[in-house]
């Protein structure tokens, strides 16, 4: 079960890891099982599906992202937390709102999934 200060911490630490673009540090946040699944993915791997399994997959997209935008920048919003997930939302360096949910196993993730946040009455 996940407490407040443990999800805040989790947040804290993804935040900065991205922020200081250390690829060791984000790939900490995931099983060598994981599956993501991500917008960012099925652009960079023209796959609709924008799903990718195992910790090598996800470490070559991030490594993509990295060079594609190197001003890559988040500022954490807010953080949410249930019983085993926890939720990050955040701006990116283009004010895009984002959300990433991770599925916690045994203190670390085994899934997660991003989203682009957008208004219902906004233009895409």
């Amino acid at each position: 079960m996940i407490n407040e200060p443990q999800a805040r911490q989790f947040a804290e630490h993804w935040i900065r890891s991205w922020n200081s673009h250390d690829l060791d540090a984000i790939m900490n946040h995931y099983t060598p099982d994981v599956v993501l699944i991500s917008p960012a993915a099925a652009r960079l791997l023209n796959d609709p599906s924008g799903t990718v399994t195992g910790k090598r997959s996800p470490a070559r997209i991030f490594r993509s992202r990295a060079s594609v935008v190197p001003d890559l920048n988040f500022d954490l919003v807010d953080v949410m937390w249930g019983l085993h997930s926890v939720v990050l939302y955040y701006v990116n360096q283009r004010g895009s709102r984002n959300c990433r949910v991770y599925g916690i196993r045994r203190e670390r993730e085994s899934h997660s999934r991003g989203s682009k946040l957008q208004r219902l009455n906004s233009p895409a």
